[in-house]
Protein backbone atom coordinates (compact mmCIF):
# COMPACT_ATOMS: atom_id res chain seq x y z
CA UNK A 1 0.00 0.00 0.00
CA UNK A 2 0.91 3.64 -0.50
CA UNK A 3 1.66 6.10 1.96
CA UNK A 4 -1.74 7.99 0.68
CA UNK A 5 -3.64 4.66 1.02
CA UNK A 6 -2.56 4.15 4.46
CA UNK A 7 -3.65 7.30 5.08
CA UNK A 8 -7.04 6.59 3.95
CA UNK A 9 -7.51 3.18 5.79
CA UNK A 10 -6.50 4.39 9.01
CA UNK A 11 -9.10 8.07 8.39
CA UNK A 12 -11.90 5.24 7.37
CA UNK A 13 -11.35 3.21 10.67
CA UNK A 14 -11.08 6.64 12.30
CA UNK A 15 -14.54 7.88 11.31
CA UNK A 16 -16.41 4.59 12.23
CA UNK A 17 -14.78 4.37 15.85
CA UNK A 18 -13.96 0.92 15.40
CA UNK A 19 -10.77 1.46 17.96
CA UNK A 20 -9.68 -2.32 18.13
CA UNK A 21 -9.00 -2.44 14.23
CA UNK A 22 -7.77 1.14 14.45
CA UNK A 23 -5.13 -0.13 17.31
CA UNK A 24 -4.03 -3.29 15.00
CA UNK A 25 -3.25 -1.13 12.02
CA UNK A 26 -1.22 1.26 14.29
CA UNK A 27 1.05 -1.64 15.20
CA UNK A 28 1.99 -1.68 11.64
CA UNK A 29 2.07 2.04 10.92
CA UNK A 30 4.55 4.85 11.40
CA UNK A 31 3.60 7.07 14.16
CA UNK A 32 3.71 9.83 11.90
CA UNK A 33 1.38 8.37 9.21
CA UNK A 34 -1.09 7.71 12.43
CA UNK A 35 -0.38 11.39 13.35
CA UNK A 36 -1.42 12.74 9.93
CA UNK A 37 -4.95 10.85 9.83
CA UNK A 38 -5.87 11.35 13.05
CA UNK A 39 -4.98 15.09 13.05
CA UNK A 40 -7.15 15.65 10.69
CA UNK A 41 -10.45 14.72 12.20
CA UNK A 42 -12.31 16.75 15.25
CA UNK A 43 -10.71 17.20 18.22
CA UNK A 44 -13.19 15.52 19.83
CA UNK A 45 -13.18 12.59 17.61
CA UNK A 46 -8.88 12.27 17.85
CA UNK A 47 -9.77 12.78 22.28
CA UNK A 48 -11.73 10.04 21.79
CA UNK A 49 -9.73 7.40 19.82
CA UNK A 50 -6.97 8.74 21.70
CA UNK A 51 -8.40 7.61 25.05
CA UNK A 52 -8.74 3.95 23.83
CA UNK A 53 -5.41 3.40 22.60
CA UNK A 54 -2.64 2.06 25.43
CA UNK A 55 -0.79 4.94 26.26
CA UNK A 56 2.62 3.65 24.52
CA UNK A 57 0.51 3.70 21.86
CA UNK A 58 -0.63 7.09 21.78
CA UNK A 59 2.08 8.85 22.86
CA UNK A 60 3.90 7.29 19.83
CA UNK A 61 1.60 9.51 18.24
CA UNK A 62 1.08 12.59 19.82
CA UNK A 63 4.84 13.37 19.54
CA UNK A 64 4.22 13.98 15.84
CA UNK A 65 0.74 16.33 16.21
CA UNK A 66 0.79 19.97 15.85
CA UNK A 67 1.98 21.72 19.36
CA UNK A 68 -1.52 22.83 18.58
CA UNK A 69 -3.07 19.91 18.62
CA UNK A 70 -0.87 18.68 21.39
CA UNK A 71 -2.53 21.40 24.24
CA UNK A 72 -6.10 21.23 22.74
CA UNK A 73 -6.05 17.81 23.61
CA UNK A 74 -4.44 17.88 27.13
CA UNK A 75 -6.47 20.95 28.00
CA UNK A 76 -9.69 18.76 26.82
CA UNK A 77 -8.68 15.96 28.98
CA UNK A 78 -9.35 15.41 32.43
CA UNK A 79 -6.35 14.68 35.56
CA UNK A 80 -6.35 10.87 35.06
CA UNK A 81 -5.67 10.73 30.90
CA UNK A 82 -3.32 13.59 31.03
CA UNK A 83 -1.48 11.84 33.78
CA UNK A 84 -1.70 8.33 31.85
CA UNK A 85 -0.42 9.93 28.60
CA UNK A 86 1.84 12.34 29.86
CA UNK A 87 4.11 9.39 31.88
CA UNK A 88 4.02 7.60 28.71
CA UNK A 89 6.36 10.00 27.30
CA UNK A 90 10.20 10.08 27.25
CA UNK A 91 11.46 12.69 29.68
CA UNK A 92 12.73 15.09 27.68
CA UNK A 93 9.44 15.35 25.66
CA UNK A 94 7.31 15.27 28.95
CA UNK A 95 9.66 18.77 30.02
CA UNK A 96 9.22 20.30 26.80
CA UNK A 97 4.97 19.43 26.62
CA UNK A 98 4.55 21.10 30.51
CA UNK A 99 6.59 23.77 29.45
CA UNK A 100 3.95 24.59 26.74
CA UNK A 101 0.94 23.86 28.95
CA UNK A 102 -0.86 26.95 30.15
CA UNK A 103 -1.05 27.33 34.12
CA UNK A 104 -4.90 25.31 34.29
CA UNK A 105 -3.43 22.55 32.25
CA UNK A 106 -0.40 22.40 34.56
CA UNK A 107 -2.61 22.46 37.61
CA UNK A 108 -4.95 20.03 36.39
CA UNK A 109 -1.96 17.18 35.68
CA UNK A 110 0.59 17.83 38.59
CA UNK A 111 -1.11 16.29 41.40
CA UNK A 112 -2.45 12.98 39.21
CA UNK A 113 1.41 12.06 38.06
CA UNK A 114 3.89 9.84 40.25
CA UNK A 115 5.99 11.62 42.70
CA UNK A 116 9.21 10.73 40.87
CA UNK A 117 7.31 12.14 37.47
CA UNK A 118 6.51 15.28 38.73
CA UNK A 119 9.29 15.84 40.51
CA UNK A 120 11.70 14.98 37.25
CA UNK A 121 9.53 17.07 34.85
CA UNK A 122 9.65 19.90 37.16
CA UNK A 123 13.54 20.12 37.69
CA UNK A 124 14.07 19.45 33.86
CA UNK A 125 11.52 22.19 33.05
CA UNK A 126 13.11 25.09 35.13
CA UNK A 127 16.13 24.43 32.23
CA UNK A 128 15.99 27.69 29.72
CA UNK A 129 13.85 26.57 26.44
CA UNK A 130 17.39 26.87 25.26
CA UNK A 131 19.53 25.50 27.49
CA UNK A 132 20.80 21.76 27.46
CA UNK A 133 19.23 20.95 30.14
CA UNK A 134 15.87 20.99 28.73
CA UNK A 135 16.61 18.73 25.69
CA UNK A 136 18.20 15.69 28.19
CA UNK A 137 16.00 12.59 28.68
CA UNK A 138 16.85 10.52 31.77
CA UNK A 139 15.83 7.55 30.44
CA UNK A 140 19.64 5.93 30.24
CA UNK A 141 21.61 2.92 31.63
CA UNK A 142 23.98 3.24 34.44
CA UNK A 143 26.13 1.34 37.02
CA UNK A 144 28.98 1.91 39.69
CA UNK A 145 32.51 1.73 38.90
CA UNK A 146 32.86 -2.06 40.51
CA UNK A 147 30.00 -3.70 38.65
CA UNK A 148 30.56 -7.35 37.00
CA UNK A 149 30.24 -7.25 33.57
CA UNK A 150 27.98 -10.21 33.77
CA UNK A 151 25.82 -8.02 36.02
CA UNK A 152 26.07 -5.14 34.11
CA UNK A 153 24.03 -7.17 30.98
CA UNK A 154 21.64 -8.34 33.64
CA UNK A 155 20.62 -4.26 34.28
CA UNK A 156 21.45 -3.57 30.83
CA UNK A 157 18.02 -5.95 29.70
CA UNK A 158 16.19 -5.02 32.77
CA UNK A 159 16.04 -1.61 31.89
CA UNK A 160 16.93 -1.09 28.17
CA UNK A 161 12.19 -1.07 27.42
CA UNK A 162 12.78 2.44 29.53
CA UNK A 163 15.84 3.27 28.22
CA UNK A 164 15.89 5.75 24.91
CA UNK A 165 19.48 4.76 24.92
CA UNK A 166 20.85 1.12 25.67
CA UNK A 167 24.28 1.30 23.35
CA UNK A 168 26.15 3.33 25.75
CA UNK A 169 26.42 2.03 29.61
CA UNK A 170 27.35 5.15 31.94
CA UNK A 171 30.25 4.77 35.16
CA UNK A 172 28.70 6.73 37.77
CA UNK A 173 29.77 6.75 41.35
CA UNK A 174 27.45 7.28 44.24
CA UNK A 175 26.96 11.04 43.87
CA UNK A 176 26.45 10.30 40.30
CA UNK A 177 29.33 11.41 39.08
CA UNK A 178 30.31 10.73 35.46
CA UNK A 179 33.77 8.39 35.67
CA UNK A 180 33.87 6.82 32.01
CA UNK A 181 31.48 5.36 29.27
CA UNK A 182 31.44 1.00 28.31
CA UNK A 183 29.74 0.74 24.55
CA UNK A 184 26.99 -2.12 24.09
CA UNK A 185 29.91 -4.03 21.74
CA UNK A 186 33.05 -3.52 24.17
CA UNK A 187 30.32 -4.54 27.41
CA UNK A 188 29.49 -7.99 25.04
CA UNK A 189 33.28 -8.55 24.63
CA UNK A 190 34.34 -8.36 28.08
CA UNK A 191 34.69 -11.06 30.59
CA UNK A 192 32.55 -11.25 33.14
CA UNK A 193 34.24 -11.07 35.78
CA UNK A 194 35.46 -7.61 34.90
CA UNK A 195 34.28 -4.83 36.81
CA UNK A 196 33.12 -1.72 34.68
CA UNK A 197 35.62 0.10 35.80
CA UNK A 198 38.43 -1.98 34.08
CA UNK A 199 36.61 -1.64 30.63
CA UNK A 200 35.32 1.39 30.81
CA UNK A 201 36.64 4.55 28.74
CA UNK A 202 37.71 7.16 31.41
CA UNK A 203 37.22 11.28 30.94
CA UNK A 204 33.73 10.97 28.21
CA UNK A 205 33.38 14.29 26.45
CA UNK A 206 29.99 15.41 28.43
CA UNK A 207 28.06 18.84 28.11
CA UNK A 208 26.83 21.26 31.45
CA UNK A 209 22.74 21.72 31.25
CA UNK A 210 23.55 25.54 31.45
CA UNK A 211 24.59 25.45 28.30
CA UNK A 212 23.17 26.26 25.14
CA UNK A 213 21.46 23.87 22.86
CA UNK A 214 23.58 24.38 19.90
CA UNK A 215 26.61 23.38 21.52
CA UNK A 216 25.17 19.99 22.42
CA UNK A 217 24.88 19.21 18.69
CA UNK A 218 28.27 20.39 17.70
CA UNK A 219 29.91 18.48 20.22
CA UNK A 220 27.57 14.89 19.12
CA UNK A 221 28.56 15.63 15.48
CA UNK A 222 32.56 16.16 15.97
CA UNK A 223 32.94 13.06 18.29
CA UNK A 224 30.27 10.94 16.49
CA UNK A 225 28.38 10.01 19.45
CA UNK A 226 25.17 8.33 19.70
CA UNK A 227 24.43 10.22 23.05
CA UNK A 228 25.83 13.06 24.60
CA UNK A 229 25.93 12.73 28.72
CA UNK A 230 25.04 16.00 30.24
CA UNK A 231 26.09 16.77 33.94
CA UNK A 232 24.46 19.68 36.64
CA UNK A 233 26.87 22.30 37.86
CA UNK A 234 27.88 20.20 40.70
CA UNK A 235 29.24 17.34 37.97
CA UNK A 236 26.33 15.22 38.28
CA UNK A 237 24.92 13.38 35.42
CA UNK A 238 21.12 14.44 35.01
CA UNK A 239 20.74 12.70 31.80
CA UNK A 240 21.81 12.74 27.90
CA UNK A 241 21.10 14.31 24.69
CA UNK A 242 20.72 11.30 21.95
CA UNK A 243 21.50 11.61 18.21
CA UNK A 244 17.82 11.44 16.97
CA UNK A 245 17.49 14.55 19.62
CA UNK A 246 20.46 16.54 18.22
CA UNK A 247 18.52 16.26 15.06
CA UNK A 248 15.75 17.74 15.95
CA UNK A 249 17.27 20.54 17.58
CA UNK A 250 18.80 21.16 14.55
CA UNK A 251 15.88 21.34 12.53
CA UNK A 252 14.32 24.10 14.74
CA UNK A 253 17.41 25.77 14.39
CA UNK A 254 17.42 25.72 10.94
CA UNK A 255 14.27 27.04 10.91
CA UNK A 256 14.37 30.02 13.34
CA UNK A 257 17.99 31.00 11.42
CA UNK A 258 15.99 30.70 8.11
CA UNK A 259 13.05 32.96 9.75
CA UNK A 260 15.65 35.67 10.94
CA UNK A 261 17.67 35.72 8.22
CA UNK A 262 14.78 36.24 5.75
CA UNK A 263 13.32 38.88 8.13
CA UNK A 264 10.33 36.89 9.66
CA UNK A 265 11.32 36.16 13.13
CA UNK A 266 9.27 37.79 15.80
CA UNK A 267 10.50 39.99 18.74
CA UNK A 268 10.24 37.33 21.17
CA UNK A 269 12.69 35.31 18.60
CA UNK A 270 9.67 32.50 17.90
CA UNK A 271 8.95 32.23 14.45
CA UNK A 272 6.18 32.92 12.37
CA UNK A 273 4.00 30.19 10.95
CA UNK A 274 1.98 31.36 7.93
CA UNK A 275 -1.31 28.79 8.86
CA UNK A 276 -1.30 29.14 12.26
CA UNK A 277 0.65 32.70 13.52
CA UNK A 278 -1.83 35.67 14.55
CA UNK A 279 -2.92 38.11 11.30
CA UNK A 280 -1.80 40.84 13.45
CA UNK A 281 1.74 39.57 14.63
CA UNK A 282 2.29 38.79 11.23
CA UNK A 283 1.78 42.20 9.98
CA UNK A 284 4.02 44.30 12.87
CA UNK A 285 6.68 42.10 12.16
CA UNK A 286 6.82 41.69 8.82
CA UNK A 287 6.03 45.78 8.65
CA UNK A 288 8.74 46.57 11.16
CA UNK A 289 11.73 45.29 8.90
CA UNK A 290 9.74 46.70 5.78
CA UNK A 291 9.71 50.62 8.04
CA UNK A 292 13.47 49.80 8.85
CA UNK A 293 14.26 49.12 5.49
CA UNK A 294 11.97 51.99 4.10
CA UNK A 295 13.86 54.51 6.08
CA UNK A 296 17.43 53.09 5.18
CA UNK A 297 16.17 53.23 1.22
CA UNK A 298 15.16 57.15 1.78
CA UNK A 299 19.04 57.69 2.28
CA UNK A 300 19.80 55.76 -0.89
CA UNK A 301 17.32 57.27 -3.31
CA UNK A 302 18.30 60.68 -1.60
CA UNK A 303 21.84 60.36 -2.55
CA UNK A 304 20.68 59.44 -6.10
CA UNK A 305 18.29 61.91 -6.55
CA UNK A 306 21.58 64.62 -5.24
CA UNK A 307 23.04 63.26 -8.59
CA UNK A 308 20.09 64.94 -10.76
CA UNK A 309 23.44 67.16 -12.77
CA UNK A 310 24.62 63.74 -13.79
CA UNK A 311 21.51 61.97 -14.95
CA UNK A 312 20.53 65.01 -16.83
CA UNK A 313 23.40 65.10 -18.67
CA UNK A 314 23.75 61.21 -19.11
CA UNK A 315 19.86 59.86 -18.96
CA UNK A 316 21.25 56.57 -19.56
CA UNK A 317 22.74 55.71 -16.42
CA UNK A 318 19.69 55.32 -14.41
CA UNK A 319 18.86 52.36 -16.21
CA UNK A 320 21.71 50.47 -14.78
CA UNK A 321 21.04 51.81 -11.33
CA UNK A 322 19.30 48.89 -10.35
CA UNK A 323 20.94 45.64 -11.99
CA UNK A 324 23.93 47.23 -10.46
CA UNK A 325 23.10 47.51 -7.11
CA UNK A 326 20.80 44.20 -6.87
CA UNK A 327 24.07 42.18 -7.60
CA UNK A 328 25.72 43.49 -5.00
CA UNK A 329 23.04 42.42 -2.41
CA UNK A 330 22.40 39.25 -3.88
CA UNK A 331 26.21 38.22 -4.16
CA UNK A 332 26.13 39.23 -0.35
CA UNK A 333 23.58 37.28 0.86
CA UNK A 334 24.95 34.42 -0.83
CA UNK A 335 28.07 34.53 0.85
CA UNK A 336 26.65 35.27 4.47
CA UNK A 337 24.16 32.47 3.37
CA UNK A 338 27.20 30.05 3.28
CA UNK A 339 28.78 31.63 6.10
CA UNK A 340 26.21 30.91 8.18
CA UNK A 341 25.66 27.39 6.95
CA UNK A 342 29.03 26.84 8.07
CA UNK A 343 29.18 28.31 11.25
CA UNK A 344 25.91 26.32 11.91
CA UNK A 345 27.58 22.74 11.52
CA UNK A 346 30.69 23.48 13.44
CA UNK A 347 32.59 24.14 10.35
CA UNK A 348 33.98 27.40 10.72
CA UNK A 349 34.67 29.38 13.63
CA UNK A 350 35.39 32.74 15.22
CA UNK A 351 38.65 32.84 15.07
CA UNK A 352 41.59 34.83 12.82
CA UNK A 353 42.59 31.39 10.84
CA UNK A 354 38.93 30.72 9.39
CA UNK A 355 37.99 34.47 8.64
CA UNK A 356 41.18 34.36 6.45
CA UNK A 357 40.78 30.84 5.00
CA UNK A 358 37.35 31.66 4.33
CA UNK A 359 38.11 35.47 2.57
CA UNK A 360 40.96 33.60 0.05
CA UNK A 361 38.24 31.29 -0.81
CA UNK A 362 35.89 34.21 -1.62
CA UNK A 363 37.53 36.62 -3.01
CA UNK A 364 38.83 34.50 -6.12
CA UNK A 365 34.95 33.02 -6.56
CA UNK A 366 33.79 36.74 -5.92
CA UNK A 367 35.94 38.58 -8.58
CA UNK A 368 35.13 35.95 -11.36
CA UNK A 369 31.48 36.32 -10.79
CA UNK A 370 32.07 40.25 -10.93
CA UNK A 371 33.73 39.49 -14.00
CA UNK A 372 31.44 37.18 -15.94
CA UNK A 373 28.74 40.00 -14.72
CA UNK A 374 30.49 42.75 -16.16
CA UNK A 375 31.32 41.38 -19.31
CA UNK A 376 27.48 40.18 -19.44
CA UNK A 377 26.10 43.33 -18.51
CA UNK A 378 28.00 45.32 -21.15
CA UNK A 379 27.66 43.28 -23.87
CA UNK A 380 23.83 43.67 -22.95
CA UNK A 381 23.90 47.49 -22.49
CA UNK A 382 26.20 47.74 -25.64
CA UNK A 383 24.08 46.15 -27.89
CA UNK A 384 20.68 46.83 -26.51
CA UNK A 385 21.25 50.67 -26.04
CA UNK A 386 24.27 51.74 -28.07
CA UNK A 387 26.14 53.50 -25.42
CA UNK A 388 29.38 54.49 -25.51
CA UNK A 389 32.85 53.59 -23.96
CA UNK A 390 32.55 55.78 -21.46
CA UNK A 391 29.43 54.74 -20.09
CA UNK A 392 30.64 50.82 -20.32
CA UNK A 393 33.54 51.47 -18.50
CA UNK A 394 31.30 52.98 -16.07
CA UNK A 395 28.91 50.09 -15.97
CA UNK A 396 31.46 47.66 -16.13
CA UNK A 397 34.07 48.53 -13.28
CA UNK A 398 30.68 49.51 -11.34
CA UNK A 399 29.35 45.80 -11.24
CA UNK A 400 32.91 44.19 -10.64
CA UNK A 401 33.39 46.52 -7.67
CA UNK A 402 29.67 45.99 -6.92
CA UNK A 403 29.67 42.06 -6.96
CA UNK A 404 33.08 41.34 -5.43
CA UNK A 405 32.34 44.06 -2.59
CA UNK A 406 29.40 41.97 -2.18
CA UNK A 407 30.91 38.89 -1.45
CA UNK A 408 33.20 39.91 0.41
CA UNK A 409 31.21 41.86 2.63
CA UNK A 410 28.95 38.90 3.20
CA UNK A 411 31.32 37.09 4.08
CA UNK A 412 32.54 39.43 7.22
CA UNK A 413 29.37 40.05 8.16
CA UNK A 414 28.60 37.07 10.14
CA UNK A 415 31.77 37.29 11.48
CA UNK A 416 31.27 40.38 12.91
CA UNK A 417 27.93 39.57 14.22
CA UNK A 418 29.59 36.29 15.98
CA UNK A 419 32.24 38.92 17.49
CA UNK A 420 29.53 41.28 18.84
CA UNK A 421 27.66 37.99 20.25
CA UNK A 422 24.61 38.46 18.31
CA UNK A 423 23.56 35.34 15.94
CA UNK A 424 24.64 35.81 12.55
CA UNK A 425 21.35 34.95 11.30
CA UNK A 426 19.93 38.12 12.73
CA UNK A 427 21.60 39.67 9.71
CA UNK A 428 18.79 39.08 7.58
CA UNK A 429 18.95 39.01 3.70
CA UNK A 430 17.11 42.37 2.93
CA UNK A 431 19.29 44.53 5.56
CA UNK A 432 22.04 43.12 3.70
CA UNK A 433 20.72 43.97 0.40
CA UNK A 434 20.01 47.41 1.79
CA UNK A 435 23.53 48.15 3.13
CA UNK A 436 24.78 47.31 -0.33
CA UNK A 437 22.23 49.40 -2.15
CA UNK A 438 23.80 52.08 -0.24
CA UNK A 439 27.35 51.06 -1.36
CA UNK A 440 26.19 50.29 -4.87
CA UNK A 441 25.05 53.89 -5.53
CA UNK A 442 28.22 55.49 -4.14
CA UNK A 443 30.43 53.30 -6.44
CA UNK A 444 28.45 53.51 -9.29
CA UNK A 445 28.01 57.18 -9.10
CA UNK A 446 31.92 57.27 -8.33
CA UNK A 447 33.17 55.92 -11.82
CA UNK A 448 30.34 57.80 -13.24
CA UNK A 449 32.16 61.07 -12.04
CA UNK A 450 35.37 59.28 -12.80
CA UNK A 451 34.14 58.57 -16.51
CA UNK A 452 31.78 61.25 -17.08
CA UNK A 453 32.81 63.81 -15.15
CA UNK A 454 33.84 66.46 -18.07
CA UNK A 455 30.14 66.67 -18.80
CA UNK A 456 29.26 68.39 -15.73
CA UNK A 457 32.21 70.96 -16.54
CA UNK A 458 30.89 74.40 -17.70
CA UNK A 459 31.85 75.77 -20.86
Amino acid sequence: MTRKDILLSIHDLSLDLRVRRLAEAAKHTHPSDMADALASLPLSATLDLMRKLNAETAADMIEYFPESLQLALFSAMDAAEAARLFTALLADERADLYARLDARSRQNLLPALEKNVREETLRLAAFPEESVGSAVTSEYISVLPETRVSAALKTARAVARNSENIYVIYVLDREKHLLGTVSLRDLLLADDEDTMKSVMRPHPVFARATWPRSRSTEMIRRYDLLALPVLDDDGAMIGVITVDDAMDIEKEQDASQLARFGGTAAPDDSDLDILTSPLATMFKVRAFWLIFLTAFGVITSTFVAAQEAMLSQVIVLAAFIAPIVDMGGNTGSQSATLVIRAMAVGDVELRWAHVWRALKREIPVACALGLTVAALECALARFSKGVGMEVLMTVGLSMFVCTTAGGVIGLLLPFLARRMGADPATLSSPLITSVMDLLGVFIYFGFAYLFLGDLLRPL
